[in-house]
C-alpha cells in the first residue's frame, strides 16, 4: 500500500508528522477517507472520530483520536490538518470529559447571551465527542 506525507496540527502542539496509509476524518457531510495520490481538496472537519492507519516496524498500526473543528488540505500528495484539538483515545481521562460534558450541558440550559450560549454548545459538543471516542476505543 503507498504512503503519503501526514501533517496534524492543532493550536497548541503538533500531533501527527509522518508517513501515513489512509486517514479518516469526520466533515459536515459524513467521514471522509483519504488514500496516497488522492487529488487536491480541501474540506472543513467537524468534531468527530479520526482514524491515522500507518506502518511502524512492518506492522499496520490504527491510531484513533478525538478531533475538533478544523481544516483538511491534499495537495500533491500531502495532507495538512489543522484542528482546535486533537486527543489520542488512550489520552482522554473519561472522568475529566465526564465533568465537562455536565458542566457544558448545565451552561446550555442557563439563560445568558447568544454568544455564551453557542460556546456552551461547541464546549458540550467537544465533551460528547470526547467521551463517544473514548468509550468506543475501550469496546473494541
Amino acid at each position: 500500500m503507498n504512503a503519503f506525507s501526514l501533517h496534524i496540527l492543532t493550536a497548541f502542539k503538533p500531533f501527527f508528522d509522518g508517513k501515513c496509509l489512509s486517514l479518516v476524518v469526520p466533515t459536515p457531510s459524513g467521514m471522509y477517507g483519504i488514500q496516497a495520490k488522492h487529488s487536491d481538496f480541501v474540506g472543513s472537519i467537524v468534531p468527530g472520530e479520526m482514524k491515522i492507519t500507518c506502518e511502524e516496524d512492518g506492522e499496520i498500526k490504527v491510531i484513533t483520536a478525538a478531533v475538533a473543528d478544523g481544516i483538511v488540505r491534499v495537495e500533491g500528495g500531502d495532507v495538512l490538518v489543522l484542528a482546535d484539538t486533537v486527543e489520542r483515545a488512550e489520552e482522554i481521562d473519561e472522568n475529566r470529559a465526564q465533568a465537562a460534558y455536565e458542566k457544558a450541558l448545565e451552561d446550555s440550559a442557563q439563560q445568558r447571551s447568544v454568544r455564551e450560549y453557542y460556546a456552551a454548545q461547541a464546549r458540550l459538543a467537544r465533551a460528547v465527542n470526547r467521551l463517544k471516542v473514548k468509550r468506543h476505543t475501550i469496546k473494541r
